[in-house]
């Protein structure tokens, strides 16, 4: 009898070898698995008797705690989608992806009750409300609510194509679309991680990178899989970040490279703390050659860049090491670990194609999109067909990205097609920055591009036009977004030009402005 590919899977294992053995470490508090899925069991049937049924949407908005990770079990395994979001998003984001979602249940950790309170009016579907830690009137308390119920549920039949969670990306657009995950898509992106970057139960995971980003990459149930230990980290501090992975004796960890930027720079005493040999999976943009010289030459650590999309649950390649490379410079190595690499096994295929959909010689020169099909790829967008039918086209999901494809069968991006700003990990809609922007009184046009920043990766810059007889300072425009905008999208400066370049038919030529960006980030 066949049994459907899910990481459900992998708890059921778990239970059954690993029941004793630590698995959650989260400030003081401590967990076995035992103790763990214990929590997910009393919490999913608390969510029964809420009356939540499958397919019914479950919102979380929190950092990286126990809690966080319970929803990746106690949401699932009654058949319910899980809906984790960025926390670092605004209260208007909160309610279209809230509404948009059809949640019926909002879990929130503390620090965002206030603003999902001010919310809460906009939000009609929306049957509970439940406080993951601290206590508000009008809110379920989720601890209280969790140790008064019994760990007795009504465990859901689940199809591998059944979805498992809906991750809202921004992309290019104004509006985040919501990515539909399955089962499968997510069971497949995890052994095909395992096989490429193997752990053990002995392995003891950092949580660096959030696990609402495609769902922490898969880690959420992959770490879980070979019974290794979750140490949560709830915010992102290079000093307490090095300390912690001190005193927990961490082994692997991923991050967007802003984090690895900020943990290579840390004060020398701090890195001195760093244990040697840590594995790094890195990703979101490419890391700087010289950021993972430093990581491995200095700190004895290993890093390996993987590449995907939220639309690809997430990952579709990954810069496998090749005996050959061991006999090269560490700076020739370090050149080859920033591409983006080659399949995962069961990724699927990947293919860099040029306007024809003809694929691109294998020069390193000749520029193509990523295009992909396989066992990673998303059901599609939630409630939103057209875009659908815009990114999979002939079984194929377009990237938007585009890439060269060396002799070795290495891809590389070298750009974007579209102009998805990528800080930090995060994606950046510059039409929804320049959107912000032109409300400003004194704005007549505005162009925003990525410029390469030596800590987030890429920052967006804005081109302003002001309108005639205005004035207004850059930095009068960037705390202009940043009261509409969540913070990290705001432009990192801005250079007032008299004309935006324009094509014939009134597009902004935004090449053109990047062409002129090196001297700009130098500033």
């Amino acid at each position: 009898m066949e049994i459907p590919l899910t990481p459900m899977e992998f708890a059921h294992r778990a239970r059954r070898l690993y029941a004793d053995r630590e698995a959650v470490i989260d400030g003081t508090l401590r967990l076995t698995y035992g103790q763990f899925f214990d929590r997910c069991d009393r919490w999913s049937a608390v969510l029964q008797s809420l009356g939540v049924q499958p397919r019914d949407r479950v919102v979380y908005i929190a950092p990286n705690t126990h809690a966080q990770l319970e929803s990746f079990y106690a949401v699932p395994q009654i058949g319910a989608v899980l809906v984790p979001l960025n926390y670092r998003l605004t209260p208007d984001d909160f309610a279209y992806m809230i509404e948009h979602s059809g949640a019926c249940v909002v879990c929130v950790h503390e620090d965002y009750l206030d603003a999902v309170d001010g919310i809460r009016d906009r939000l009609t579907g929306v049957q509970h409300f439940v406080a993951l830690e601290g206590s508000r009137s009008g809110w379920l308390d989720y601890e209280a609510t969790l140790a008064a119920a019994e760990p007795t549920f009504t465990a859901a039949e689940i199809s591998e194509r059944d979805l498992l969670t809906i991750n809202y990306t921004s992309g290019t657009t104004s509006r985040p679309k919501g990515v539909m995950i399955t089962h499968r898509n997510a069971y497949m992106n995890a052994v095909g991680t395992l096989i490429h970057l193997p752990m053990t139960p002995g392995d003891r995971y950092l949580w660096t990178l959030p696990m609402f980003h495609a769902n922490g990459w898969t880690f959420t149930w992959i770490v879980t899989a070979v019974g290794a230990a979750h140490v949560c980290v709830r915010k992102i501090d290079p000093v307490a970040t090095i300390q912690l992975m001190a005193t927990e004796s961490a082994t692997m960890l991923c991050a967007a490279p802003t984090v690895l930027i900020a943990l290579a720079n840390a004060p020398e005493e701090a890195r001195r703390q760093a244990p040697s040999g840590l594995r790094v999976v890195t990703a979101g943009a490419p890391p700087a050659a010289a950021t993972i010289q430093r990581l491995e030459g200095d700190l004895g650590w290993t890093v390996t860049q993987v590449y995907g999309l939220t639309e690809t649950a997430p990952f579709i390649t990954v810069c496998e090491p090749r005996p050959e490379h061991s006999a090269l410079s560490v700076e020739a190595r370090a050149g080859i670990k920033a591409r983006q690499g080659v399949e995962l096994v069961t990724s699927g295929e990947l293919r860099v194609v040029d306007d024809e959909g003809r694929d691109v010689p294998h020069d390193g020169q000749a520029l193509g999109e990523i295009i992909v099909r396989g066992n990673v790829v998303m059901e599609g967008y939630y409630n939103d067909p057209q875009a659908t039918a815009a990114a999979i086209r002939d079984g194929w999901f377009h990237s938007g990205d585009a890439a060269v494809v060396h002799a070795d069968g290495y891809a590389e991006i070298r750009d974007r097609f579209k102009d998805v700003i990528i800080s930090g990990g995060e994606n950046i809609s510059s039409v929804e920055v320049e959107g912000a922007l032109m409300r400003h009184p004194a704005v007549q046009e505005v162009g925003v591009v990525g410029v390469p920043h030596e800590r987030w990766g890429e920052a967006p810059h804005a081109f302003v036009v002001l309108k005639q007889g205005e004035t207004a300072t850059g930095q009068e425009l960037i705390d202009f977004a940043r009261d509409s905008l969540a913070h990290f999208k705001a432009p990192h400066a801005v250079t007032f030009i008299k004309e935006l370049p324009k094509t014939a038919t009134g597009k902004i030529q935004k090449y053109v402005l990047r062409a002129g960006k090196a001297a700009i980030a130098a500033q």
